[in-house]
């Protein structure tokens, strides 16, 4: 669908369903031009890497010999996050036989960026390498996968930019590795899992932001991540169901500790986006902040303007999964966001989601969609440089 045609999107199945080349568009014979004609900028596509064996070319030999050692197979935060043989991991037609899903450069080119005809997609790279304790066992990994990154997806695709990893429970050393990757032109981002031990805006952290704006590097705030605590202010969930669900809350948290703990008055360079997380519950919860604002801002006086205003500056929201219910509804929420630039197309391969595109397409103004599909991408990833 391009920006000039109707508003009246065709009806269509569940989002990404289907057989290979249907589940890219909505199906029974809708058509991805259908959908959308113009130009797609995927700011949310996953990189796995096959084992901890493929690390190994990147790997110093002392971590190397090791993991032989101990039997060591990898970290186990990405499992945690997604089971292996959960629906929501990955779309059944996007599971290969016996490797895991995404940790092929040859299935993403077949399964999304051929079919979309997609002209840059963002490879945020899934290993839960903060569930590695080790102090320098966790820095030699980030490293290995960026490197695995680097060499066997982005310089092979020049649709590829990339999300660099940081052991995000050592600031310092996430630090360095910003510096010692965060130049590579195809790095536009890192990524750091949504939960941790401490809130992403206490000052503890500030040294990784002040080399992720150093050079001007989006931080992608993922879904998962391991901490000491409880996957949830107020304890264990009994099910993976209710933690799935219940994950939208720490997003709210570290949202709320970055604008209140005053990041970007201290980094004003600083953006992130919002990885897995919805948008749906924007609204509500920047009312939320605003009106704490209004009440205590005697307290953090160097929060000078309101939260919502903020949010729109300097946060992005992918729209997988949109999660938006009934389309009157949809409409309101699109509307509450108060911004055209604010959300970001994403398929989330090789993740389910069953939204439909179309009926995501079709409550946002006709002017929205195109930066919704690329322009709004373009403009926050600096992706015409990160190209040239």
């Amino acid at each position: 669908m391009s920006a000039s045609s109707s508003s009246t999107l065709p009806a269509a199945g569940p989002w990404l369903r289907g057989t290979t080349r249907d589940a890219l568009w909505a199906a029974r014979g809708t058509t991805r031009d259908a959908l959308w004609a113009g130009p797609v900028v995927d700011c949310d596509v996953h990189a796995t890497p096959p084992s901890l064996e493929a690390l190994f070319p990147y790997t110093d030999p002392v971590w190397v010999q090791g993991a032989r050692e101990r039997g060591w197979k990898g970290p186990n935060g990405q499992a945690l996050a997604y089971p292996p043989n959960a629906p929501t991991t990955a779309r059944d037609e996007w599971r290969p036989e016996g490797r895991p899903p995404a940790s092929r450069l040859e299935d993403l080119q077949q399964h999304v960026l051929d079919p979309w005809r997609t002209e840059v997609a963002l490879v945020n790279t899934a290993y839960g390498v903060d569930s590695l304790r080790h102090p320098d066992w966790a820095p030699a990994l980030a490293r290995a996968v960026n490197d695995w990154l680097i060499a066997e997806w982005l310089d092979r695709d020049p649709r590829l930019v990339g999300s660099m990893v940081v052991p995000a429970r050592d600031p310092a050393a996430a630090a360095a590795e910003i510096e010692r990757v965060g130049s590579h032109p195809r790095i536009v981002q890192v990524t750091m899992p949504v939960r941790s031990e401490r809130l992403y805006g206490q000052r503890v952290f500030w040294p990784i932001y002040e080399a992720m704006t150093r050079h001007d590097l989006v931080m992608g705030l993922s879904w998962g991540g391991t901490s000491e605590d409880a996957p949830s202010p107020t304890g264990y969930a009994s099910w993976y169901a209710e933690e799935y669900a219940a994950e939208i809350q720490v997003y709210g948290a570290q949202m709320t500790s970055m604008i209140y703990e005053g990041i970007f008055q201290k980094f004003p360079g600083m953006r992130v986006t919002m990885l897995e997380s919805g948008f749906a519950w924007v609204p509500t919860w920047s009312w939320s902040i605003n009106k704490k604002w209004k009440g205590l801002r005697r307290e953090i006086p160097w929060v000078d303007r309101l939260p919502t205003e903020i949010i729109r500056d300097h946060f992005r929201f992918s729209i997988a999964p949109a999660d938006l219910g009934p389309a009157p509804h949809a409409r309101r929420i699109i509307e509450w966001l108060g911004s055209e630039d604010i959300l970001l197309f994403a398929t989330d391969y090789p993740h389910l989601h069953t939204d439909d595109l179309a009926a995501v397409l079709d409550v946002m103004p006709e002017s929205m969609r195109p930066k919704v599909m690329h322009e709004s991408a373009r403009q926050w990833y600096r992706l015409d440089k990160a190209l040239a």
